[in-house]
């Protein structure tokens, strides 16, 4: 049986009528909608601006993947998190690293998580956050889409919102340790979020973190984000109101999935939190994982919604204090 990593609990999809009309009306409204996505806007062709540049992001994923398999403790995961931290510092930020011994199934293993800081005119945070380690395997996984997707949209993201105008921090968080070492369970998985939020309780700052946008595996070509059923509403509202206004309906259409990931502890923790996540990806935790299967596109869409909705998250924050 293969062990699965982020268990797929429930997931409902939308019924297609046999209504011959119907099906004729869905297909122009998908027409419509792709001709919207195409001009970068919504279904109008209304063009909404986003500064994330796909390419640029696309050219960070092919340089983590050239680092080859990257679990954590390994010397191809330092190699990643110097070329992180370099890209960080160009970005104009002053990246920290968070390094902790995790205790493992094989044993205790070094970790380290990435953290970078854009401070706001408010101390309450809003974290983007993904992980950078890939799961250790017999065979070369190199995950494209598991791993280095979300490093690679966390490093363009920080580019991105350089001239972003909110009142609170924005805080980028690369995590170690999300793959279990040997089988997921509770205490084999995300070991960088956890440390992340005992760090957070011990200095007596998690308070001050009050919403996370978890991303995972969004370099699929054929982006398809389901809500995740135990991510936190309005977060939800504001992320898929704001896909489904540039277009992209497709890409986050209104179903269900119940995924465990890095957002459960900071959700267990009180924290307001969200995982984007394509986990209807059929070369999961395979060899076949890998950069054509993955896309500038897909990094740009999911950069496209975070960046747009940002400032309405902002104000939810700020009224919320």
């Amino acid at each position: 049986m293969k062990t699965m990593k982020k268990k797929q609990t429930r997931q409902t999809r939308k019924h297609l009528s046999r209504n011959w009309w119907l099906a004729v009306a869905a297909l122009g409204l998908v027409v419509v909608v792709a001709y919207g996505v195409q001009r970068g806007g919504t279904a109008g062709g209304t063009a909404v601006p986003s500064p994330f540049n796909g390419d640029r992001a696309f050219a960070d994923l092919q340089k983590l993947v050239g680092f080859g398999p990257r679990p954590a403790g390994s010397e191809a995961l330092a190699k990643s998190r110097a070329y992180i931290v370099g890209e960080l510092q160009k970005a104009g930020l002053r990246p920290q690293l968070d390094e902790f011994t995790a205790q493992t199934p094989k044993g205790p293993r070094r970790m380290t998580n990435i953290r970078a800081v854009r401070a706001g005119a408010r101390p309450e945070v809003i974290a983007l956050a993904g992980h950078y380690d890939t799961k250790d395997f017999d065979f070369a996984f190199v995950g494209a889409s598991d791993g280095g997707s979300s490093a690679a949209w966390l490093l363009e993201m920080a580019r991105a919102t350089s001239a972003l105008k909110i009142e609170n921090t924005l805080e980028f968080v690369f995590l170690d340790g999300e793959e279990a070492v040997l089988e997921w369970t509770d205490t084999d998985s995300v070991y960088g979020s956890r440390y992340d939020v005992d760090r957070r309780v011990r200095a007596g700052s998690l308070d001050q973190l009050r919403a996370l946008i978890l991303v995972d595996m969004i370099g699929d070509k054929n982006l398809n984000i389901s809500r995740e059923s135990a991510s936190t509403e309005w977060l939800k509202t504001i992320l898929w109101n704001t896909a489904h206004g540039l277009g992209y309906n497709r890409e986050f259409p209104d179903t269900d999935l119940e995924v465990s990931d890095d957002h459960v502890p900071y959700l267990r923790a009180g924290v307001s939190a969200v995982d984007l996540i394509d986990f209807d990806y059929p070369y999961w935790h395979t060899a076949a994982d890998t950069l054509d299967k993955t896309s500038a596109r897909s990094l740009k869409v999911v950069g496209d919604v975070v960046y747009t909705a940002l400032p309405e998250v902002d104000k939810r924050v700020t009224q919320t204090r």
